[in-house]
């Protein structure tokens, strides 16, 4: 059955495969978005993806998205992929430090959710947040990933308390928290570490939980980890 896929944070990585995974049914449509819009050229052959820039960390997030999505009447799945990483020891972190990252893990990513939600509470979809087990109560923590980390554990809160404000309604969210994925963004937190899973590996399991998982369940946050790191 073919479907609309938003992806957000769509240019690399876990993202940038996920656009490839849908974009395998002909019937889908995927809109994959990133700041970065020279890196989804490669896209250009994929005759069902449109890409676009989107910012998460605009002032105008909500004006933007509408914009983009403006001629899409349905979404089906909602992917929040996108990503700030700031790796610093706690006391040098600087308030624009802590400001970014909370602005496109979590300020940008419930601002997102609200342009998406109309276009979702006739047909039902899916909202899949991308956390991390660096926010997974009681996993081991890093130093220098405060601001990342706890922004991201908004994203785990935000999915229980979306769960239960929509409940009654077709539309289903749930985050799962990574563990080690061999991306641009682990060798920024722990340069020289080989992770045990590649980009594609994690993405072909994020593809089929963003069709099927919500049939399972909803608000619920889920460790997908081998090792962390």
């Amino acid at each position: 059955m073919s479907k609309n896929i938003v992806i957000i944070g769509a240019s690399r990585g876990i993202g940038k495969e996920l656009v490839q995974l849908f974009a395998n049914n002909e019937g889908n449509h995927i809109i994959a978005l990133s700041r970065n819009v020279e890196a989804m050229s490669e896209f250009d052959h994929l005759k069902n993806v449109t890409y676009k820039a989107f910012d998460l960390s605009s002032s105008t997030v909500l004006e933007d998205l509408t914009q983009i999505l403006s001629e899409i009447k349905s979404v089906d799945i909602l992917i929040n992929n996108a990503g700030k990483l700031v790796n610093k020891p706690f006391l040098e972190l600087t308030k624009a430090d802590i400001e970014s990252c909370y602005q496109t893990n979590a300020i940008g990513v419930m601002l997102s959710t609200q342009v998406v939600v109309p276009k979702m509470l006739n047909k039902g979809g899916h909202i899949v947040n991308i956390s991390t087990m660096g926010a997974f109560q009681g996993s081991v923590k890093f130093p220098g990933l405060s601001a990342y980390s706890t922004s991201k554990a908004g994203l785990v809160s935000f999915t229980e308390l979306f769960a239960e404000e929509f409940k009654e309604t077709k539309i289903k969210m749930n985050c799962l928290c990574l563990g080690a994925v061999q991306t641009e963004m682990l060798e920024e937190a722990f340069p020289g570490f080989q992770a045990p899973l590649s980009a594609k590996s994690m993405a072909l399991y994020i593809h089929d939980f963003a069709l099927n998982g919500h049939k399972y369940m909803n608000g619920k946050i889920l460790p997908v980890s081998l090792s962390t790191p």
